[in-house]
């Protein structure tokens, strides 16, 4: 299956979704390569990007879960290229 590597950018006004929100993340950690958060206190917004590589239907269904959420903006940005299983594989291999 081709996959898409994405960043996917959200910014949390309401803390009462943050909950709901890392439960949609677990859902779909099998994809996640990593996550960073930084609280923006000043503001009262939390600032969270998460990386994916995933197939380009489960980081769109992903991407509209996070944004449904109240208080919750979320906006995916794609890498251009498309990988498929044996380019992951040859990847990983090359790198052992």
């Amino acid at each position: 299956m081709e996959t898409r590597i994405a960043a996917i950018s959200l910014i949390v006004e309401e803390p009462a979704s943050v909950e709901a929100l890392n439960g949609i993340l677990h859902e779909y950690a099998p994809y996640v390569l990593g996550r960073m958060g930084i609280p923006y206190r000043e503001k009262g917004v939390n600032i969270i990007c998460v990386a994916v590589d995933a197939p380009q239907n489960a980081i769109n269904a992903l991407t509209g879960k996070l944004g449904r959420l109240s208080g919750v903006s979320a906006k995916a940005v794609y890498s251009r290229s498309e990988k498929t299983e044996e380019t992951n594989r040859r990847i990983k291999n090359e790198n052992c």
